[in-house]
């Protein structure tokens, strides 16, 4: 995999998303361990299912995918955008949790 190519910077970005989420859903549930809000709870279950999310994708990509991205380079730069989104709601929500 070309680090340079959309595909490549797609799967660090996953990377970093996988990261966010990690530090989100630890504070989440330290919170609702501390509260027990249902909405903790809630938050809780979003970040491990964007954890897993973003881990399958990049798990995916190294087993099965490779070949599908090479084929059409357009793929790739979708899955860069949609990478791109997701980096900037969870960095956001990050921000505001944290602060």
């Amino acid at each position: 995999m070309n680090p340079a190519s959309p595909t490549g910077v797609a799967v660090l970005i996953a990377v970093v998303n996988s990261a966010l989420l990690a530090v989100l859903g630890s504070v989440w549930l330290r919170n609702y361990r501390e509260f027990g809000s249902t909405l903790l709870l809630g938050l809780v279950g979003f970040s491990a299912v964007l954890l897993v999310e973003n881990l399958v994708s990049i798990a995916f990509f190294f087993a099965n995918m490779r070949t599908l991205y090479a084929m059409d380079p357009l793929v790739g730069r979708v899955v860069l955008a949609m990478s791109v989104l997701e980096l900037l709601a969870v960095s956001l929500l990050t921000y505001a949790t944290l602060k």
